[in-house]
């Protein structure tokens, strides 16, 4: 591509020619500010008309299913196990190549997380390894996104079908990933999405589940709210995980543009596709629709070295992530798991190798150009 600059020839890749280049680039535009300055001025705060309205407006990017908004993508997760009744006693079959949000909402309801190994090329829940995690507690299996591609759901969800089983969808880093036409958060039980600043859109900080139940939706909308629909009328045991309004009118906002910055983010990819030589490019699986919430590349070499010249030439980078969480404190040295011997090579290769580069609709073609040029001068290391 016109523009790299790869610098003099010191042996130590390109120079920096501008700002360094955010791994991650938050955006909150004034139409957001003013959302923000409206719901203030409203004096209507907490669960009012802003949280419905986004309810209704994002159920249009899940095919129209139900839509409930809380205060995280973690409350979505816990709160979909919760009303599906998911609890001791309980296993729920999750890849542990992950945040830990993933399985730490499984104990948070009191069952238990069973890991299994990834797809190499997808980074996502292998069919078959979840397949053979399979036992007589098995009650969810809990497929993640991860970094934007869909998971195998036309294996998955035939899968869970076949034997009994819930599918929650951790959808937290795929805002309008699809696979052969459908989005995710349409495919299991219920799909759920994080809002939190660095995804592919935002509310500063909330989540949203997706159902085609009614009932489920009725039961989280319980849940998030004291175990009440009507004041002091509690029907459950609940909790307080509302989204504000504040959340809900910047979180409608950020849906406008999600369209275009969606259509950015895979620009951006395939700029990089067509002009990184040294790596391989992240695969897309046929019928996967890719929204690019990471662009991950493997580095086989000295990746500890590969960073530290990509920071050296102001190129943001990040290790998503670098402990499985099979191998994190609370897993490895408490509860059920700490007794079992894992066995996921995928996982563990990808925890060594994976590395992501910027792919935000905030990058500049310029900036393009620059990340090409720096990865591109660590042949060397990889």
């Amino acid at each position: 591509m016109p523009g790299r600059d790869k610098g003099p020839d010191t042996g130590q890749g390109p120079a920096v020619t501008g700002e360094p280049i955010a791994a991650a680039r938050p955006v909150i535009g004034e139409e957001e500010i003013a959302a923000a300055v409206r719901v203030l001025r409203s004096g209507r705060v907490v669960q009012g008309p802003e949280v419905a309205a986004f309810e209704e407006e994002f159920g249009e990017l899940v095919a129209g299913r139900h839509c409930v908004a809380v205060n995280s993508g973690t409350s979505a997760l816990q709160l979909t196990l919760l009303a599906l009744g998911i609890g001791p006693g309980d296993e729920v079959i999750v890849p542990s190549f992950s945040f830990a949000a993933s399985a730490n909402a499984v104990r948070l309801v009191g069952a238990e997380p069973v890991f299994a190994d990834i797809d190499a090329d997808s980074f996502c829940l292998d069919p078959d390894a979840a397949a053979a995690a399979i036992g007589p507690r098995t009650a969810a299996i809990m497929p993640v996104h991860l970094y934007g591609h869909p998971a195998a759901m036309d294996r998955i969800q035939p899968l869970a079908d076949a034997r009994g089983l819930a599918v929650v969808e951790d959808a937290a880093q795929a805002h309008a990933a699809a696979l052969d036409g459908t989005p995710v958060g349409a495919f299991g039980a219920a799909g759920c999405f994080s809002f939190y600043p660095t995804k592919n859109m935002h509310a500063l900080e909330g989540g949203m589940v997706s159902t085609a139940d009614p009932a489920l939706a009725r039961t989280l909308r319980l849940l998030r709210n004291q175990g009440m629909e009507q004041r002091y009328a509690n029907e459950i045991v609940g909790a307080n995980m509302r989204m504000t309004d504040v959340s809900a009118a910047i979180g409608r906002e950020q849906l406008k543009k999600l369209p275009g910055w969606t259509e950015q983010r895979r620009a951006n990819a395939k700029a990089l596709d067509a002009g990184i030589t040294t790596v391989t490019t992240p695969p897309v699986a046929p019928g996967a629709s890719h929204v690019y919430h990471q662009y991950t590349v493997r580095i086989s070499g000295d990746r500890d070295a590969a960073q530290a010249r990509l920071t050296e030439a102001g190129v943001g980078n990040a290790v998503y992530y670098p402990t499985p969480i099979h191998r994190l404190v609370p897993y490895a040295k408490s509860g059920p798991s700490a007794s079992r011997d894992w066995d996921l090579p995928q996982t563990e290769r990808a925890a060594a190798e994976a590395l992501s580069l910027p792919v935000h609709p905030s990058l500049t073609p310029a900036e393009l150009d620059r990340i090409i040029a720096a990865v591109n001068a660590l042949e060397d290391v990889l």
